[in-house]
């Protein structure tokens, strides 16, 4: 093309940035384009609408860089002050914070092909970030000179970056230069690659604005420089086809150019400066800004783009409405696909003749203009253009007959271009359609030949036909005219498309189909070619006398209607954003026009957007509920309880801040009401902004408190105030504690802590002001929500471990950060535990070695005594085995020294979560289920190394029960303290003792096995073989003693014992075997006393003690079989004919189980345990009649004999069968030792009649 086309008028203007435009780019979609200012925004913008998106916000100085990814996900930006910041290229929203990318400016940016890669271009270097990262991918490219723009080549294969001194080339991947040379005199401004990546095109500034094109295989010019703009060249950019370059200019115009022959074809002039150019995707379009302020959208001449694919607009769906249609009826109202923008402003000829009925047509005063006319024909009854203007008259009055009569006279007086249009206007309202358009073609005739007249002819057949219900054919005829006719006057086109659609609109609504309305009115008021200012009717007047329309109110009425159609619809959101923008955009003579219909729309869209919303909320459908509320509030009902509505749909939908400013709302326009603060509590707390929260709950109660209304001020009682919560919270804190050690590692600090510090850090922890301001609720005080959070909180791990020589003592580590202590021994050990602990979730950790103030007797006292009980309740504890090396086999375990320590036993046994680490802190075995007290591996090692049955060591329940055999169990284990011997088992049998360091093993142990037999009566832990202890010689001075299993004597049967009862009774009467019985019941439980034993017992006077060899002796007792005893204390001997005055006893300590009584005691006690509750159901089973035996029985499951003296017989049985004996020497009057033995001394009566002649009673042992 050679001919230069000028054009100044552009298509739209994008208004809204407050400062130069610096860079605009359209997205890959067509639908968005985004734009850089020096008023530090970028704005996103619907290019369809023109509408602003969004205001993207951020930078803090001006924006001058801006690219967008290849796939429009991703939006770049850089600013004078050398920052970057990431947006989502869909919503606009920010990605990252700002980036520091440069020290400076950044004046270009560029996303690499495959978008991995964003180039960032600045003072004097570009730099290269990861997409994924963020981060800079190795060093800096420096680049000697100020960078003005960076560009990848289409492939991504080079770089190229315009320095104000030269033109570098890099290697993207390899980042090395491929070339470089210089292009301008003055400064390099911008880059340009052409689709296929052949040829590179550069912009000059200042003197030597040209542009100049570089071939990318040799780097060598070609051609002269492209002239022609008389000022620096601040932008370039190719159209998709590589066709075309668009160029911008400080000399205010955006120039084209033909890349076939380098010519300029095509200019468009900005006001001002032009700073930033780019083309659509489908290259129809430029966009162009700069110092102007706003960017301006421009049609490339049709002729220039013919070769460019054309792209398809959506229709504005068909006249008739009628979606089978298979005809558009135009294009979109808002495209003039021919480019004629360039006349569409322009005047439009009048084609009617100016008659004296105009003004009163155009008024739509008909009666007037058919007088008028009607007098004309009077004067001169051969007027044939008052008979056709009368015939129009009569037309719009729907008198078609007449219209048709005065249509035919004008024609017989004088053929004529109005005397046929006004005979098809009639003729299509009487229904006669061949003849119509018989009459239109007869007419075109007439039109001398004149495109115009023509066009116009042609849109009033349309017209004509339209009215006539002939949709398909108007159609058609409108869609050949808005694209067949060159020059013609394509809005008039747009202009009775939309006057049609909102006939079509009106008869949808009349029918009720609101969805098909609002679709209609849309399209009208979409339409490019009106506005709210349009001035329309009177350039197409010709229109308003032919058909009445009201052109000057077109877009207004459609708009009114649209928003109608929207609101029956059940549209709520698009009636009110259709009305707000109807508002907006008309004058104060509009509104008042519509005052009456906006405030009864108002009151319509708010009564049932109110209705609609409640209903919404209550069903959970908080969405629609907030799109609904927020529609009431738009229309300015700004009432309490809409507010407070949303903000309860907010809530509902976890939009903590945004219900918050609603919440904000409702006390600002009830401030003396509770429910604003109410509503604030939730938001806050949903927010996690505690503090505020507890006050405006604090602030709703005090509203409650002092509302006049008495059922308002009753509503206080459903509510706590904050300081029982805080009691309540407090009660569930100390609870908890009276379980824990007194001092805890802070495992997120690194500092121990007392129990205040603890108490502390709860208050003023996340968890406790979540708490606090969640229990509103006198139901809330008793849920076990509290103790749950509080038990969360306090969770502890302790450490059972082996003690080194060096550990870390409290005194080393008071006051100071764990973490930061020189990492050797103990210190290391405590470092790696409380790690340990913190990554496994747990906030508190307690370890034996510093948490404990030794120097404290009465914390060391407590400690000692409660320290099973702090195992019981951890939530786990850490076993370390320093000895077990990561690479160790199945049963390192087993071989640890840990299993042979005294307190480690407590330790694991008292746990019910317990985990093995080995000597790196690595799990043992690597078993990384939560608990190793169910791994039957770990387990069965352990009851392989203890001798304990793996189920008795995972149930393990402290107490006296069994309590010789917990003895054995803990007789192998050594200690390094004497003492703790018998410590380390306070907590096995649940006693609580004074803590005597120094008072040495046998009392410790004495003090122990007292209190056993003392609290329990079970004479089990008198069972023992080896030496007495000073403390009394009834108990071992070594805990060793009870290695031996306690010894079982054989026992009879249950028919054994009723065959020897039955034989009893031949020999013992009944009331002496019930004298017996009773005798032996009324005795006490055995007890200590000042270390004195006093033990219920049956004695057996000895009458001779004779050593055979070495350390046995024989011993004969009154009642007693003879037997023999090894000891090896020297015993006097004597016999009945050499007494002694010394009297020694054989004694059989008396178990009141012999009595046949079941002994309550014994059965579970699940008070030290609370998770054996559930137990009971095993314990417990449901009550069957059918087998329920009315009889009584005894514990035993014996029958109870009715016969008096049975129980009695049956006792002297039990006490004729073998028993394990206790040898007495005395010491003072009444006063006696025990011998010990090296082994059980078994005893037995010699006649069984004769066992109720035994001595009964209670013997004390020194």
């Amino acid at each position: 093309m050679s001919e230069l086309i000028p054009i100044t008028t552009p298509l739209r203007e994008f208004k809204g940035h407050e400062n130069s435009m610096r860079a605009v780019a359209v997205f890959p979609d067509q639908r968005r384009m985004v734009t850089a200012s020096t008023d530090k925004t970028l704005r996103l913008w619907d290019l369809k609408t023109g509408d602003v998106l969004k205001k993207m916000e951020g930078h803090s100085d001006w924006v001058w860089g801006l690219a967008v990814s290849r796939d429009g996900q991703l939006i770049a930006s850089g600013d004078w002050g050398g920052e970057i910041i990431i947006w989502h290229g869909e919503t606009g929203e920010s990605l990252t914070q700002p980036i520091k990318a440069h020290s400076n400016y950044i004046n270009s940016l560029d996303f690499s092909p495959d978008g991995t890669v964003l180039a960032s271009g600045s003072f004097n270097k570009t730099k290269l970030w990861n997409t994924k990262t963020w981060q800079e991918q190795a060093d800096p490219i420096g680049c000697g000179d100020r960078v003005d723009c960076v560009r990848y080549s289409p492939s991504g294969e080079l770089l190229a970056i315009a320095t104000s001194l030269n033109i570098q080339i890099y290697n993207s991947g390899t980042r090395k230069r491929v070339a470089s040379f210089k292009a301008h005199t003055d400064y390099n401004w911008s880059l340009a690659w052409t689709p296929d990546g052949t040829r590179l095109l550069t912009c000059g500034y200042d003197s030597d604005h040209t542009i100049r094109e570089w071939d990318t295989s040799t780097w060598e010019q070609v051609g002269d420089p492209w002239q022609g703009h008389s000022n620096s060249i601040f932008d370039i950019t190719f159209n998709p086809a590589g066709t075309l370059l668009a160029s911008a200019s400080d000399d205010n115009h955006v120039r084209l150019w033909q890349l076939s022959d380098r010519r300029t074809v095509a200019t468009f002039r900005h006001s001002s400066r032009v700073i930033c150019v780019t083309f659509s995707v489908d290259g129809k379009r430029i966009f162009s800004g700069g110092a102007d302020k706003m960017i301006l959208e421009w049609a490339v001449p049709d002729d220039i783009n013919s070769k460019i694919p054309a792209i398809t607009t959506d229709p504005i769906r068909y006249i008739d409405g009628d979606s089978s249609t298979t005809e558009p009826l135009t294009q979109d109202i808002n495209t003039d696909t021919d480019n004629h923008t360039h006349t569409s402003h322009s005047y439009h000829p009048k084609i009617l003749t100016v008659t004296s009925a105009r003004i009163p047509s155009i008024d739509g005063n008909l009666s007037i203009a058919e007088e008028l006319l009607t007098q004309d024909i009077s004067n001169d009854p051969n007027n044939h253009t008052a008979y056709s203007h009368r015939s129009f008259v009569m037309a719009r009055k729907q008198d078609w007959d007449h219209a048709l009569q005065d249509a035919i006279r004008s024609i017989n007086i004088k053929p004529s271009l109005t005397g046929y249009m006004s005979k098809g206007i009639a003729l299509c309202g009487k229904g006669h359609i061949p003849d119509a358009r018989a009459a239109f073609d007869v007419a075109s005739m007439y039109a001398d030949q004149d495109s115009q007249t023509t066009h116009f002819l042609l849109l009033i057949k349309s017209i004509a036909l339209f009215c006539a219900d002939q949709h398909d054919e108007a159609n058609l005829l409108l869609k050949e005219l808005a694209t067949g006719c060159p020059n013609a006057d394509t809005r008039a086109c747009h202009i009775v498309q939309a006057y049609l659609r909102a006939q079509l609109g009106i008869k949808a609504f009349d029918g009720t189909h609101y969805d098909e309305a609002a679709e209609h009115f849309t399209a009208v008021v979409n339409c490019g070619a009106l506005s709210s200012k349009s001035d329309i009717h009177d350039i197409y007047e010709d229109l308003v006398v032919l058909f009445g329309w009201d052109l000057k109110s077109l877009w207004f009425t459609a708009h009114k209607k649209q928003c109608d159609a929207l609101l029956r619809a059940g549209r709520f959101q698009d009636a009110v954003k259709s009305y707000r923008f109807l508002v907006e955009t008309s004058d104060d003579v509009k509104k008042a026009d519509c005052i009456d219909w906006s405030n009864a729309l108002r009151e319509e869209c708010s009564a049932l957007f109110l209705t609609n919303g409640n209903a919404a909320l209550a069903a959970g459908n908080y969405d629609r509920a907030i799109d609904l509320y927020s529609a009431v509030i738009e229309l300015g009902y700004t009432s309490d309880v809409v507010f407070a509505n949303r903000t309860e749909a907010k809530l509902g939908k976890m939009l903590w801040e945004d219900a918050l400013l609603d919440a904000q709302k409702v006390v600002e326009l009830n401030p003396s009401s509770h429910v604003g603060y109410q509503l604030a509590h939730a938001a806050l707390r949903g927010a996690q902004r505690y503090d505020e929260a507890i006050d405006a709950y604090s602030i709703m109660l005090s509203k409650l408190d002092n509302a006049p209304e008495a059922q308002i001020r009753d509503l206080c009682q459903q509510y706590v105030r904050p300081s029982q919560a805080e009691d309540a919270i407090q009660i569930a804190v100390w609870n908890e504690l009276e379980h824990a050690p007194l001092r805890l590692l802070d495992t997120s600090t690194g500092l121990v802590c007392d129990r205040a510090a603890q108490i502390n850090a709860f208050k003023t922890s996340v968890e406790y002001k979540e708490l606090l301001s969640s229990t509103t609720k006198h139901s809330d005080l008793r849920t076990e929500r509290i103790k749950d959070v509080v038990a969360m909180f306090f969770r502890c791990v302790l450490l059972s471990h082996r003690w080194e020589e060096t550990e870390a003592l409290l005194h080393d580590i008071q006051g100071k950060v764990v973490y930061e202590l020189n990492g050797l021994g103990g210190i290391a050990k405590l470092q790696s535990f409380c790690k340990v602990a913190c990554d496994a979730g747990y906030r508190w950790a307690w370890m034996d070695t510093c948490c404990i103030d030794k120097k404290s007797n009465t914390e060391l006292q407590e400690s000692v005594n409660s320290m099973f009980v702090w195992y019981r309740h951890s939530a786990l504890t850490i076993v370390y085995l320093s000895d077990v090396l990561p690479s160790s086999d199945p049963g390192a375990l087993a071989r640890s020294v840990w299993n042979e320590r005294g307190w480690t036993f407590q330790e694991f046994v008292a746990p019910k979560v317990v985990l093995f680490y080995q000597k790196d802190w690595s799990l043992y075995l690597g078993d990384r289920s939560p608990n190793h007290k169910e791994s039957p591996a770990i387990m069965k090692e352990l009851e392989d190394a203890t001798g304990i049955d793996a189920r008795a060591l995972v149930t393990f329940r402290p107490g006296m029960s069994g309590a010789r055999e917990k003895l054995q169990w803990a007789s192998k284990r050594v200690t390094t303290v004497q003492e703790d011997v018998a410590y380390s088992l306070f907590g096995i049998f649940g006693i609580t003792l004074p803590v005597i360091y120094g008072e040495k093993k046998q009392n410790a142990l004495g003090r122990l096995l007292q209190e056993i037999v003392a609290r329990s009566g079970d004479i089990s832990v008198l069972d023992w073989i080896g030496q007495p202890s000073e403390f009394n010689s009834c108990l071992p001075a070594h805990i060793t003693s009870y290695t031996t299993p306690p010894r079982t004597l054989p026992s009879l049967s249950d028919d054994d014992i009723h065959i020897e009862v039955s034989s009893l009774q031949q020999t013992v009467p009944g009331a002496v075997a019930l004298k017996f019985y009773e005798k032996l019941e009324d005795l006490r439980a055995p007890r200590f006393a000042n270390c004195r034993l006093h033990l219920p017992c049956i004695s057996f006077r000895v009458t001779e003690i004779r050593r055979r060899r070495g350390i046995t002796y024989r011993i004969k007792a009154d009642g007693l079989r003879d037997l023999l005893v090894t000891t090896a204390e020297t015993l006097v001997q004597f016999s009945r004919a050499k007494p002694i005055q010394q009297t020694f006893l054989l004694i059989r300590p008396w178990d009141r189980y012999l009595l046949g009584v079941p002994d309550f005691a014994d059965q579970p006690d699940f008070s030290d345990d609370t998770e054996s509750i559930g137990d009971l159901s095993e314990l417990e089973s449901p009550i069957d009649d059918s087998e329920t035996d009315d009889s009584d029985a005894s514990p035993g499951g014996s029958p109870v004999e009715e016969e008096p003296g049975s129980r009695g017989l049956q006792l002297m049985v039990r006490l004729a069968q073998p028993f394990d004996a206790f040898l007495l020497a005395q010491q003072r009057v009444g006063e006696y030792k025990r011998i010990a033995s090296d082994h059980n001394i078994v005893a037995q009566v010699k006649d069984i009649s004769s066992v109720g002649n035994v001595d009964i009673g209670t013997v004390e042992i020194l």
